[in-house]
């Protein structure tokens, strides 16, 4: 089991996952709607998107983000703060609003990893606690959960407005042990940017699990985990064999 390898004597006992980029496919899901999101931000000057999507770590033709890119592993707060000062007709806070509104809309095209019902079944029926912290906004958190079934398994959600702080910050994490009663050391942190690993540090988390289905790299994000995966589909036999 290589979550007791790397912990001796403590043992996993709740998981906390991210959510663009570990339960749904960053690049399949978001690109369409980052394009969107340039637009809304430039008011549909094509050169102003181009150089706000790029100020954002994404491509403008494609909408592919880059490793770490701020629209990638930022929060909407941090992605409306850089688009105003390059540029955008918008201030900060109302681009937010916009922006998050928006981003709702990715639930709808959302493409998950793998089964994440049975896979979030499966680990509460082992008695694990689960949880997401996510850098998208709690209303978006919670439709991807409604909309996948993963509610009943839940004990915990949040995103960068529920008042837990940020990523890379230990705020959702420490969050997600109050609420649940579990010790960080029993908590494993499973997440696709080096934000989520370097979360999971800050709080002192028992097991930082990287994935490669969002933007990050296998490069980046292999010095700051105890363990890569391709995706949370092999979670399982990765925890427990």
């Amino acid at each position: 089991m290589i979550a007791g390898d790397l912990m001796g004597s403590h043992a996993i006992r709740g998981v906390l996952f991210d959510k663009d980029g570990t339960l749904i496919d960053y690049q399949a899901s978001w690109a369409p709607t980052n394009l969107k999101a340039g637009r809304l931000a430039a008011q549909g000057d094509p050169e102003l998107a181009a150089r706000l999507l790029t100020v954002a770590g994404v491509d403008p033709a494609t909408g592919y983000a880059i490793s770490d890119g701020l629209l990638a592993s930022g929060n909407t707060e941090d992605v409306a703060e850089a688009w105003a000062e390059a540029g955008s007709p918008f201030g900060a806070a109302e681009l937010t609003e916009r922006l998050d509104t928006l981003f709702c809309s990715v639930v709808v095209a959302a493409v998950p990893v793998c089964d994440l019902a049975a896979l979030f079944a499966s680990l509460s029926g082992r008695g694990i606690l689960l949880g997401i912290a996510s850098s998208d906004s709690e209303v978006a958190v919670a439709a991807t959960a409604e909309r996948f079934g993963l509610e009943p398994h839940l004990a915990f959600l949040c995103g960068y407005d529920s008042g837990h702080g940020a990523k890379p910050g230990r705020g959702m994490v420490d969050g997600f042990c109050r609420t649940t009663g579990l010790p960080t050391e029993a908590v494993a942190v499973i997440g696709d940017s080096t934000h989520d690993m370097h979360m999971a540090a800050a709080a002192g988390a028992g097991l930082r699990i990287a994935v490669l289905t969002g933007a990050g790299s296998a490069e980046t994000l292999r010095p700051l985990s105890h363990l890569l995966l391709p995706s949370i589909a092999t979670l399982e036999q990765a925890l427990f064999g």
